[in-house]
């Protein structure tokens, strides 16, 4: 048997040890050397954020809006935690020609609640797309975020535009490619 100090057997390599958990865990294989597990967190005010520029000119909605949320959730890094904002920034230009499918232009229906009685505004996605069409996919992004304080914050990091003008030249937005609006681009 080797020699203990300070509880940890000196015949296990670096970085395991032996600790009476392994007994209660019932430990079969006859081994007593459990690794030591380290989860990382990353530092989010440290984070090197980007600024992705993304053209929605005859994107599909829906899937436009789901790659708009992957990036903003940071879910394309090594980095991803769930419960930390780890995304990039997102500009979205040509906002008012996104394509939709089927006959979601007369069919889908937007609902708005002022709290009062009969307070309740709908508005079908050509009406919305006619006045303010960065609403509709600001709109589908964030049915796409989790709720709370940290899918407000992402939601924070969306900047849609109408036209093909944008007021973020000084951060030099990375213009994206062809591949990451594809389907499925960002499984490995």
């Amino acid at each position: 048997m080797a020699r203990k100090s300070n509880g940890v057997d000196t015949s296990c390599p670096k970085g395991y040890n032996n600790s009476s958990f392994v007994q209660q865990l019932g430990v079969q294989n006859g081994s007593r050397c459990v690794t030591e597990m380290k989860t990382t967190i990353p530092a989010v005010h440290q984070m090197n954020r980007q600024w992705l520029l993304i053209d929605a000119k005859d994107q599909v909605l829906g899937r436009l809006a789901s790659r708009i949320a992957l990036v903003l959730r940071g879910k394309h890094k090594p980095t991803y935690t769930p419960f930390l904002d780890t995304g990039d920034f997102v500009v979205v230009i040509n906002a008012e020609k996104v394509a939709v499918t089927g006959q979601k232009l007369t069919q889908k229906v937007y609902q708005r609640y002022s709290g009062y009685p009969s307070g309740r505004t709908t508005q079908t996605l050509s009406d919305v797309l006619k006045r303010h069409p960065e609403r509709a996919i600001r709109q589908a992004v964030k049915g796409m975020m989790p709720d709370g304080p940290l899918g407000r914050r992402l939601l924070g990091k969306l900047k849609v535009y109408a036209g093909s003008e944008h007021p973020h030249k000084a951060q030099q937005p990375q213009p994206s490619n062809e591949q990451f609006l594809r389907k499925g681009a960002h499984r490995g």
